[in-house]
């Protein structure tokens, strides 16, 4: 998705949110979601060696130090999970989704667990939107740092004006 796009993207999932959440409510729904897809973009280039690393020492301690060195940030997923793999099995979406945020180092667990995430899925699956949000999420890029934060900016601004 282009750069001048990504604000419009935000928007676009708001839009899905009309009528389920308050608009007040959206940034409960649409900020861990971005972060989700943020880390899975970031860790996609590592996610291998992670699980390598992960199957060979699992049964040893200092995992929570070694992973990371793998991933080449500072926290790390064990989940054979991304965003775009979890599109493959629609039936079973949530409890993958689910099991992609637990194998996430404690550090990026907290951030779900603030944002009641578990929750935010149960009203999005019982309004039939969970998957589309993933479809929506999986498409988007969010590799870049700089893109980002400009699509940030930009949904912000665009609210503030609006």
């Amino acid at each position: 998705m282009a750069d001048n796009n990504n604000g419009a993207f935000i928007w676009s999932i708001a839009n899905l949110l009309r009528g389920v959440y308050k608009q007040a409510d959206y940034g409960k729904v649409i900020l861990p979601f971005m972060v989700l897809r943020r880390l899975d973009a970031l860790l996609e280039p590592t996610k291998d060696a992670v699980l390598d690393t992960f199957e060979k020492r699992k049964t040893r301690p200092g995992l929570d130090h070694i992973l990371p060195t793998a991933s080449s940030q500072a926290f790390y997923n064990t989940s054979r999970f991304t965003l775009a793999k979890l599109a493959d099995d629609p039936a079973n979406f949530k409890a993958n989704l689910l099991d992609h945020v637990e194998g996430f180092s404690h550090n990026v667990k907290d951030i779900f667990e603030r944002y009641a995430f578990a929750a935010q899925l149960n009203t999005l699956e019982e309004n039939d939107l969970l998957y589309l949000m993933l479809q929506k999420l999986a498409a988007v890029d969010l590799a870049n740092s700089s893109r980002t934060a400009r699509a940030v900016r930009s949904a912000s601004a665009a609210r503030s004006t609006g």
